[in-house]
C-alpha cells in the first residue's frame, strides 16, 4: 500500500475519531445543559409584574405603587407599524426561523472571534424572550447554548404572535418603563395606537441601551439609532422612502409623562399600600391589583384645600417670620444659576420654593426651580402688613403660592405653571402648625376624606391615624353619655363652682374653667353648650371613674387609653383624630359602633374581584335599648342608690310620650348590623345638646352653613397645645385637629373654635351641598318633661330618679374621699 493511501487512511480515521469525540463532547454539553433548563410551560400563563393602582370610589386614580411601570397589552392591540419596527431592528427573520437564526449565529461567532473572546449578540427575539424569563444576562458560552435550546423549545410551543407579545410586554425601555405600552405613555404620554412612526422607532432604539440610551437620558444617541431603525424598516419593505424621510425629519420630542393622579390623596394612598401589604403579602405591589377605595373624589380635594387654607390663615395671624434661609449670590448670577440653589428643595402644600433675585421699591423679583422669574407686587404680602420690597433681600429663600385667577376658589392641588393661564402669586411661609382631618360616613364608617398633614412630601407621618393628642373638651360628649346611662339627663342640675380634690398621696387638684368664671347651679344642657369644665369633673366624680372608663370604651376606644382618674373629664386621654371621629359616629348614627374602613373592592389584573368589603352598618331600631353598657344605677342628688328597679312612673303625666315606630327597622338581607354601643335615647339627647353647642355655644361659627342638623363640640388643651372640632351633619361625621408636632403652644386664645372649626366649616360646606337635613326625632321610650321653664325629652325610667333638684352642689363632699385624680 502506497504511503499516500496510508496517510489518507490515517487522516480519515482521525477525522472519524475527532467527529466522534466532538459528538460525545457536544452530547455531554447538551445533556448537562438541557437537563438543567427550566420548564417553559409557565410561558403559557405569564404573570408579568405590574404596579398596584389605587382609585377613588368613582374610579379616578389616586396613586400607583411598584418598582415597574407596565401595562400589558395583547398583540392585537399593538399597531402593525410598531410590531414591524421591532422586528426590523431586532430580528428581521423572526417570522421564518425556528428560534435561532443561522446567519445571526455566524455573525455573532465572527464578532466573538474578533472581540477578544467576548460572546457577541445575534440573539433572535425568541432567544431574548428565553433570556428575559429564564436566564441571566451574563456573557458565557453555556448561557448562550441554553438560550438557543430554550428558544427552540419556545418556538415549538408558542406561535409567533404569542412570542412577540411576550417580548413587547417584558422588555425594559428605561425609566422604570417595562413593556411597550408603558414606554409609550411615559415618553410620549399617549397610547400605542397614537404613536407616530418616528416615536415607534425611538422606543425600539431604547432597547439597546435602556438606561443610557433612552430618548431622555441620551437623546443624541437615541436619535442616531432611531434613524437606523427607520432604515431597516424601509429596507425590509415595511415603509416607503417618503415615509422614512418624513419620520427622520420629525424632531425628537420625548419627555417624562407620569400617569396623572386625578385625586390628590397621598396619605390615603399610603394607607392603602400598608393595608394591602398586610392583607395579601409582600409581593402585592407587583401583581397588578386594582384597589377601589371609599374616598369621595369631590370631598377629598375639599378636605385638602380646607386644611391648607386653614393652616395658612392660622399662620398669617401670627405674622411673618422671615425667609427660610439666605444664600450669598454672585452679582452676575443669571436665572439658571439662581435656580440651581433650589435643587432638592421640595414644594410643600402647594408652596413652591423661590430665591429672591432682587427688590425694587415695593416689589421683589423671585426665581423658581424651573428658572421662571416672578414679580411679587405689593399685594402679594398684604397679610404681613408690609410689601415684598421691604420684607425681602437678594438671596433670601422664600415660598410662593400660585392660584389660577379663574380657579382660585376651587384648585386644591399645587398649581402647575401654564403659559395659557393667569396666576395670582403670593408671598407665603410654611406654617408652623399641622392639622389632620377625618371624615366618615356615620352610618357605616366608610372613610370619605382624610388629610394627615400639611404636606406629605415634607413629612409622611399621618397625624389622622398616628398622632395621639389630648382632645380636651371635645371628649365631654362621651362623659355626658356615661352620666346619662347613670340616670342624669339634660335637665339635671350640677354646680359650676370651684372644687378641690385630694388624692391618696396628699396631692391637691383645683380644676377650673377656661374663662376662670363660675355660673353656679346649671342644667347639663347649658354646661355642655358653655363647655364648663367643673361640671364635667363633678359628673365624673358622681358616676365613678371605673364605670365611665368601661362605658366610654364602647365608643371604640381602648380602655387602656382612658386615664383612670378624674383628669379624664377634661379630655386628658391621648387619642387619634380617627378614633375621635369613630366615637362621634356612634352619637351621629343613633348609638351603633361602626369601624372605619377604606378598601372597598380589590380586583386582580384580569378584573376578577378578590376582595369586597361588607361593612357593618348602623341600624337605629335594631336592639335600640340593648347596649352592652354596665347596668344603670339610680342616682339622685349625686348619690348612687344601686341598680334601677323596673316600675311604673308615679310622677304626674308628662307633656308627651314618644311613640314606637309603626314598623321596626330591619336591615336588608345580607347586611351586617353594627353592634349597639349606647342606648339610642342617649344618642338622641347628646345630638340635641350638641346642636345647641353650634346654635348658641362654642361652635356658633358653624351656623354659617345654614343647617339645623349641624352638631359638634370644640376642644382645647392646656396652653392651647391642641385645638379640635368634632361634629356631624347630613351623613358625615368629621373631626379636625390642629396643633404642633413638638407639642408647643399654638398661641394665645387659639381655641378649637378659632383654629380648627374654620377648617371643619370649609370642608363641610362642600360635603353637605345638596345633602338632606338629618332629623333627630325622640325614639321610643322617652317622655317630654317641662321643669323650671325648660323642656326636655328624657328616658321613661329616669322619671323616678328626678328627685329634688338633682343637684351636685356640695363642693366639699368629695374632698373627704381619697382616690386618684392624676
Amino acid at each position: 500500500m502506497s504511503r499516500f493511501r496510508r496517510l489518507l487512511r490515517w487522516a480519515i480515521g482521525l477525522c472519524l475519531v475527532g467527529a466522534l469525540v466532538g459528538a460525545v463532547i457536544l452530547g455531554f454539553f447538551y445533556y448537562s445543559i438541557s437537563s438543567r433548563l427550566p420548564s417553559i410551560q409557565s410561558l403559557r400563563d405569564v404573570q408579568l409584574q405590574e404596579p398596584m393602582y389605587v382609585y377613588a370610589s368613582n374610579g379616578q386614580l389616586i396613586g400607583m405603587f411598584g418598582e415597574t411601570r407596565r401595562y400589558p397589552v395583547a398583540i392585537d392591540q399593538v399597531p402593525r407599524k410598531v410590531q414591524q419596527a421591532f422586528v426590523a431592528a431586532e430580528d428581521a427573520n423572526f417570522y421564518t426561523h425556528r428560534g435561532i437564526d443561522p446567519k445571526g449565529i455566524s455573525r455573532a461567532v465572527w464578532q466573538t472571534l474578533t472581540r477578544e473572546g467576548r460572546v457577541a449578540g445575534g440573539s433572535t427575539i425568541t432567544q431574548q424572550v428565553a433570556r428575559q424569563f429564564f436566564l441571566s444576562s451574563e456573557y458565557s458560552y453555556t448561557r448562550k447554548l441554553a438560550e438557543m435550546l430554550l428558544a427552540m423549545r419556545i418556538e415549538a410551543m408558542l406561535s409567533k404572535d404569542q412570542i412577540l407579545e411576550l417580548y413587547l410586554n417584558k422588555s425594559f425601555f428605561g425609566n422604570r418603563a417595562y413593556g411597550v405600552a408603558a414606554a409609550a405613555e411615559f415618553y410620549y404620554g399617549k397610547p400605542l395606537e397614537e404613536l407616530t412612526l418616528a416615536e415607534a422607532a425611538t422606543l425600539v432604539s431604547s432597547l439597546k441601551f435602556p438606561s443610557s440610551g433612552n430618548p431622555i437620558s441620551n437623546p443624541v444617541r437615541n436619535q442616531q439609532r432611531s434613524v437606523y431603525v427607520i432604515e431597516r424598516m424601509r429596507e425590509d419593505g415595511y415603509i416607503t422612502q417618503a415615509q422614512a424621510d418624513a419620520a427622520k425629519a420629525e424632531p425628537p420630542h420625548a419627555a417624562p409623562h407620569e400617569r396623572p393622579v386625578e385625586v390628590y390623596a397621598p396619605y390615603i394612598a399610603e394607607m392603602v399600600r400598608q393595608e394591602m401589604l398586610a392583607r395579601f403579602g409582600g409581593d402585592v405591589l407587583e401583581k397588578g391589583y386594582h384597589v377601589t377605595t371609599t374616598i369621595d373624589p369631590l370631598l377629598q380635594p375639599a378636605a385638602d384645600k380646607a386644611v391648607r387654607d386653614g393652616l395658612a390663615v392660622y399662620d398669617h395671624r401670627h405674622g411673618w417670620r422671615g425667609a427660610e434661609k439666605h444664600v450669598d449670590l454672585a452679582s452676575d448670577a443669571d436665572a439658571e444659576s439662581l435656580a440651581a440653589h433650589l435643587a432638592g428643595i421640595a414644594s410643600e402644600g402647594g408652596l413652591d420654593p423661590a430665591i429672591v433675585a432682587g427688590t425694587s421699591g415695593d416689589s421683589a423679583t423671585v426665581v423658581t426651580r424651573d428658572a421662571r422669574q416672578i414679580v411679587l407686587g405689593a399685594a402679594a404680602s398684604r397679610w404681613t402688613g408690609r410689601t415684598p420690597g421691604k420684607l425681602l433681600a437678594r438671596g433670601d429663600l422664600v415660598r410662593v403660592g400660585a392660584k389660577r385667577k379663574a380657579l382660585a376658589d376651587a384648585d386644591s392641588k399645587p398649581a402647575q405653571p401654564d403659559a395659557t393661564a393667569e396666576y395670582v402669586y403670593t408671598l407665603e411661609q410654611l406654617p408652623q402648625a399641622q392639622s389632620a382631618l377625618v371624615s366618615l360616613d356615620a352610618n357605616n364608617g366608610a372613610i370619605r376624606a382624610l388629610v394627615g398633614g400639611f404636606s406629605f412630601a415634607a413629612n409622611k407621618f399621618n397625624r389622622a391615624t398616628q398622632a395621639r393628642r389630648q382632645p380636651g373638651s371635645s371628649f365631654k360628649p362621651f362623659l355626658y353619655s356615661a352620666a346619662f346611662e347613670k340616670g342624669f339627663n339634660p335637665l339635671s342640675i350640677v354646680l359650676d363652682a370651684p372644687v378641690v380634690f385630694r388624692d391618696r398621696r396628699g396631692h391637691v387638684w383645683r380644676p377650673g374653667n377656661d374663662d376662670g368664671k363660675f355660673a353656679g347651679p346649671m342644667r347639663l344642657r347649658e354646661a355642655l353648650v358653655r363647655s364648663k369644665n367643673l361640671v364635667s369633673v363633678r359628673l365624673l366624680d358622681a358616676i365613678g371613674v371605673d364605670f365611665a372608663r368601661k362605658y366610654i370604651s364602647q365608643f371604640g376606644f381602648d380602655i387602656a387609653e382612658l386615664p383612670p382618674n378624674l383628669s379624664m373629664a377634661l379630655g386628658s386621654a391621648s387619642l387619634t383624630p380617627m378614633s375621635m371621629a369613630r366615637g362621634y359616629a356612634v352619637l351621629a348614627n343613633g348609638g351603633s359602633l361602626v369601624t372605619p374602613w377604606l378598601v372597598d373592592v380589590v380586583k386582580d389584573r384580569d378584573g376578577k374581584v378578590v376582595f369586597k368589603e361588607n361593612p357593618a352598618t348602623a341600624c337605629r331600631a335594631c336592639g335600640r335599648h340593648g347596649a352592652n353598657a354596665p347596668a344603670p344605677s339610680q342616682v339622685v342628688d349625686g348619690f348612687n342608690f344601686g341598680p334601677v328597679q323596673t316600675q311604673q312612673p308615679t310622677r304626674p303625666a308628662p307633656l308627651a310620650t314618644s311613640e314606637p315606630d309603626p314598623a321596626p327597622q330591619t336591615p336588608p338581607p345580607g347586611t351586617k348590623v353594627a353592634p349597639r354601643a349606647i342606648d339610642e335615647r342617649t344618642s338622641y339627647q347628646l345630638v340635641s345638646m350638641m346642636r345647641d353647642v353650634v346654635r348658641r355655644g362654642t361652635g356658633t361659627a358653624a351656623n354659617v352653613l345654614g343647617r339645623e342638623d349641624t352638631a359638634g363640640k370644640t376642644g382645647s388643651t392646656n396652653d392651647h397645645r391642641d385645638a379640635w372640632f368634632s361634629g356631624f351633619a347630613g351623613p358625615y361625621v368629621t373631626t379636625v385637629w390642629v396643633g404642633r408636632d413638638n407639642f408647643r403652644s399654638l398661641g394665645y386664645r387659639e381655641y378649637g373654635g378659632k383654629a380648627a372649626l374654620p377648617i371643619w366649616i370649609d370642608y363641610m360646606r362642600v360635603a353637605l351641598k345638596d345633602k338632606p337635613i338629618t332629623p333627630n326625632a325622640p325614639p321610643e321610650g322617652m317622655v317630654e318633661v317641662t321643669r323650671n321653664g325648660a323642656t326636655e325629652w328624657i328616658k321613661i325610667e329616669d322619671l323616678e330618679r328626678m328627685q329634688g333638684d338633682d343637684a351636685l352642689q356640695d363642693e366639699n363632699a368629695t374632698d373627704e374621699a381619697a382616690f386618684d385624680i392624676f
